[in-house]
């Protein structure tokens, strides 16, 4: 299955472009190298065996699709090896310690996955001829959370009060200080690597089924005919389907090949203010569009701090590079509830996947249309 053109997303870009993707066996990673491979992208992956089982990774059959290696970022001689036999033109770095409250109980390897692992592949970006474009992708988390109503912009102030929130800040300063320091224009005016940074909002999607992420615990939760138990009803996240964000990032990286230094910076990738929703609006629609044996409740226990409210403001990445999400909440939660009823039903999911990228592609196409 091949995939269109995609609103700039050019396929003959792609098609043959050598792609080095750290963290390729993780959720977003794993859907990142099923779209890229769907183009003719040639991608190299390096990361750690799939964190998670069941994984989409090996469900999708991802290793038919790439060459990978696995290995940990913290490795820097290895990883500098891998990226330079790869000799890749574009670098997505996506491995990471993704989650806020394991990061409560692992401090120091999030610490050295989620900053260590940003300086090691930045590292090897330095000695490797080839890469003409890298993103570094971090989160929306990264910002001193201020707890305000209105989305936060690329400028503000860094932070974050969990070590995860605050590590992906670090990657953040990291990747800015990498960028002024080595990859900077020369006396001609040309830049060889031109660096940027991605913050994506909470990302949805099939085939996710990570601990302590409110869809996959909702997913478990209906398939084992459980009642699904809400940590944070009220807390307001910038949910969207992981498609939205790997959109943003390929679209991102495109521009870096092509127009250099002048997207060399940090970039929000958020659904609109109206998806900004509570916890408890996301799991109750769920449970409407599972229908029948979905339920939900509040657990009463005790849990680790997170923020309340995240937004994000995407007008620089809209009015840039041309960026916008193109499914609303309530369209991503129904394609999370139809992935998962395929792969209850035994659909092939590396099939489905490139299914909802076509779907995906459709929309965007019509979106611009319109």
């Amino acid at each position: 299955m091949s995939c269109r053109d995609v609103s700039g997303i050019d396929p003959g870009f792609w098609k043959g472009k050598r792609v080095f993707l750290t963290g390729h066996t993780g959720f977003k990673g794993s859907w990142l190298s099923m779209w890229l491979a769907s183009m003719g992208a040639e991608v190299t992956g390096y990361a750690l065996p799939p964190p998670t089982n069941p994984s989409l990774y090996v469900l999708g059959r991802v290793e038919a699709l790439v060459r990978s290696i696995l290995a940990d970022v913290r490795d820097a001689g290895k990883l500098a090896r891998a990226l330079a036999d790869s000799r890749p033109d574009v670098v997505f770095h996506m491995a990471a310690q993704p989650l806020v409250r394991e990061s409560y109980r692992v401090p120091v390897d999030t610490y050295a996955v989620n900053v260590m692992g940003a300086v090691n592949l930045l590292e090897a970006v330095r000695g490797c001829g080839t890469v003409r474009a890298v993103v570094n992708v971090t989160t929306d988390k990264c910002y001193e959370n201020r707890e305000w109503v209105w989305g936060y912009r690329e400028d503000e102030p860094l932070g974050g009060h969990d070590p995860y929130s605050s590590s992906k800040a670090c990657s953040e300063l990291v990747t800015s200080a990498y960028r002024r320091s080595f990859f900077q224009a020369d006396a001609s005016g040309l830049t060889r690597t031109s660096v940027a940074s991605a913050r994506a909002g909470n990302v949805i999607g099939g085939g996710d089924f990570a601990t302590d992420r409110i869809l996959p615990d909702c997913i478990r939760a209906v398939l084992k005919g459980e009642t699904i138990l809400l940590r944070s009803p009220d807390a307001i996240r910038p949910w969207q389907h992981v498609l939205d964000p790997l959109y943003g990032y390929l679209l991102l990286a495109r521009k870096l090949y092509e127009g250099g230094e002048r997207f060399a910076s940090a970039w929000n990738f958020g659904p609109e203010d109206v998806d900004a929703r509570t916890v408890e609006w996301l799991v109750r629609r769920f449970c409407e569009k599972w229908g029948e044996g979905a339920s939900c409740g509040i657990d009463q226990g005790e849990h680790p701090h997170e923020a309340h409210h995240l937004k994000l403001d995407i007008s620089k990445a809209r009015t840039a590079l041309g960026w916008r999400p193109c499914w609303d909440l309530p369209t991503a939660i129904d394609r999370v509830v139809d992935w998962t009823r395929r792969y209850r039903d035994g659909t092939d999911v590396r099939e489905s996947c490139l299914g909802q990228v076509l779907e995906y592609a459709s929309s965007l196409e019509g979106d611009r249309g319109a």
